[in-house]
């Protein structure tokens, strides 16, 4: 079972925050991949961490363009401590009720073995799901 995002951190002196929103489009789906993998290649995340959060982000925001009208924007915000990325995409929905997969899902499976935690939340017409990923010690 999907697991509720928890509100987002205040911002601190020891974290950057990187917002980016694109059109609702499979077609931007890159720039969001690229902007991943560039922040966590900067954090020295090894090759495949970055493959791995490349493919995440793609699936979480796929999962979240199935539930907007086209005419929508995707919001992604990368939250970059010292030694974790967290990535929040977020998108407004054509109902209240959202339709994000379920935690036995396959997606979500996909979505939690590439990442150190995952979660989501529909609230007030928006979904969104916060993808966790921390440097090895």
């Amino acid at each position: 079972m999907p697991q509720p995002a928890s509100p987002a951190p205040s911002a601190s002196s020891e974290e950057d925050i990187v917002l980016l929103c694109v059109p609702a489009s499979s077609a931007y789906l890159g720039v969001l991949r690229t902007a991943t993998a560039g922040l966590a290649a900067r954090m020295h995340f090894t090759l495949d961490e970055i493959e791995d959060l490349r493919i995440a982000v793609d699936e979480a925001c796929a999962i979240l363009l199935a539930l907007t009208p086209d005419d929508s924007e995707l919001t992604c915000r990368f939250v970059v401590l010292p030694d974790v990325l967290t990535v929040e995409t977020s998108i407004l929905t054509a109902s209240n009720e959202a339709g994000l997969p379920p935690g036995e899902s396959f997606a979500w499976q996909v979505l939690s073995a590439l990442t150190d935690e995952v979660s989501a939340l529909a609230v007030d017409g928006r979904a969104t799901i916060r993808l966790t990923k921390r440097r090895p010690a």
